[in-house]
């Protein structure tokens, strides 16, 4: 009796048409995509609360600007009063002095805490700024990766783990607050 036939012909066909077609290169390009995706929304999160971040900082240096502000206003009111009531040789009170010297202890206070929320501002920018170059790395990989599986290009494929990794060096960098200070 005969040993049954395996049709191997077959098998050996659909395992060189694979190896020709570069199936699972492409399953690679396809999961290093989706990783990049994956990152690149991580990125933009963390862009977007930054810049949300740097927006409110910006906007409690402004009141506190507006606030000194309105405290420059009440002393140049105050020394207003002192100096007409000096002019008049009339006594200016002793009360009217401290409160002026309390509006020009608050006012340096009140600068600094300004200062302060500026300064914290333009660190959140800075942040925003690394995170967008993440973003736009991981776009980057994604495009060239889908290029390299257009035309077949294992080269390019190289190209966009390169972007892969710069954009991970720049997500890194920002979620170490390295930089931004």
């Amino acid at each position: 009796m005969e040993a049954p036939e395996v049709p191997t012909e077959h098998l050996q066909e659909q395992i060189q048409e694979n190896a020709a077609t570069g199936r699972g290169w492409v399953m690679r390009v396809a999961l290093t995509s989706a990783i990049a995706a994956a990152l690149a929304a991580v990125a933009a999160l963390k862009a977007g609360h930054t810049a949300n971040e740097a927006m409110i900082a910006q906007m409690e240096s402004a009141n506190q600007w507006n606030y000194f502000q309105a405290k420059s206003i009440k002393a140049a009111v105050l020394r207003g009063k002192i100096d007409v009531l000096s002019a008049l040789n009339k006594p200016t009170g002793e009360k009217d002095s401290e409160k002026l010297k309390e509006y020009e202890a608050d006012q340096e206070e009140i600068k600094n805490e300004a200062e302060h929320f500026a300064k914290e501002s333009r660190a959140y920018l800075r942040r925003h700024t690394t995170f967008s170059h993440a973003v736009t790395l991981f776009q980057i990989s994604i495009a060239v990766a889908a290029m390299s599986i257009m035309v077949r290009k294992r080269r390019l494929f190289g190209m966009s783990l390169i972007f892969v990794v710069a954009g991970s060096v720049f997500l890194a960098l920002g979620l170490l607050n390295i930089g931004s200070k």
